[in-house]
């Protein structure tokens, strides 16, 4: 699968799970931070995204890990974790 399609399946997923106004997949670079500085997306944002993460790739998270700090990084980061999770070869 090629890591660009990927991306954007995760973009749709992002977009339809938080509300933000004028938030469109211009707005979501595949390296620019999701929270804080970055995009500006919150815990609950997390949430959400997570949950409609494990519905559309039957993915899991763990609870409270430090290691979701990094999965949820930016889209770029989902997209590998995902692709690890699926056995999925990324193609660049």
């Amino acid at each position: 699968m090629k890591r660009a399609e990927l991306e954007d399946e995760i973009r749709e997923v992002v977009l339809s799970s938080v509300e933000v106004d004028g938030l469109g997949p211009e707005d979501l670079p595949s390296d620019a931070p999701l929270f804080g500085e970055g995009v500006g997306l919150d815990s609950i944002d997390a949430l959400e995204i997570g949950a409609a993460l494990r519905r559309k790739y039957q993915v899991k998270f763990k609870a409270n890990a430090a290691e979701n700090r990094e999965h949820f990084r930016s889209i770029a980061s989902l997209a590998g974790f995902i692709a690890a999770c699926k056995g999925i070869q990324l193609e660049d």
